[in-house]
């Protein structure tokens, strides 16, 4: 067997484990541990290179501070089906209100239809982050799930402990998605 085959399936395995591992870690040990591995996976690649030490130190505390950060400030935990359940009422409001909020802002606009231009609509977020409540492992000021407005439906199973509350209205982004937070 090809020994390079070997090392990268052994390496990609190892990564699986180690992270996957990290779900049940606070902010902080997740902050550390991503911390760590974003620091080596910079470092020693320059390093070896034989970059000079006065670039790699910088690269690698930025690529430190910005690993370390981003675990810190969303960690992940797996929803229970309560908390499923009421970000999915809270989603279904929302857009339920919104569109109430459209209609009568349409009726409006088509009884002062005095102008001949007509308002651009804001753009809809196709995924938004909605609260839902706090179970005794969610450390985080907020618990939010995302929710698809287009497929109606949660996305995935997870919830988001967020170190500090968003504003109504702001964009985060969570895993792949970039999610518009609506609150609860």
């Amino acid at each position: 067997m090809n020994s390079k085959f070997i090392k990268v399936t052994a390496s990609v395995a190892a990564l699986a484990t180690v992270t996957s591992a990290c779900q049940n870690l606070s902010p902080g040990e997740n902050a550390a541990v991503f911390g760590t591995v974003a620091g080596l996976a910079v470092g020693i690649p320059l390093a070896a290179a034989g970059v000079s030490p006065n670039v790699v130190i910088p690269v690698t505390a930025g690529a430190v501070a910005l690993a370390a950060g981003g675990a810190y400030i969303i960690a992940k935990h797996q929803a229970t089906e309560r908390q499923r359940k009421i970000a999915e009422q809270r989603a279904r409001l929302y857009l339920a209100q919104r569109a109430e909020a459209e209609k009568k802002a349409a009726q409006v606009a088509a009884a002062s239809s005095s102008s001949s231009k007509k308002k651009q609509q804001p753009q809809k977020s196709r995924y938004i982050a909605v609260a839902t409540e706090k179970e005794n492992f969610n450390t985080g000021q907020a618990a939010v799930m995302i929710y698809d407005t287009q497929t109606s439906s949660i996305v995935g199973n997870n919830v988001y402990d967020l170190k500090s509350k968003p504003k109504e209205g702001s964009i985060s982004k969570f895993d792949t998605y970039s999610a518009e937070y609506v609150g609860g």
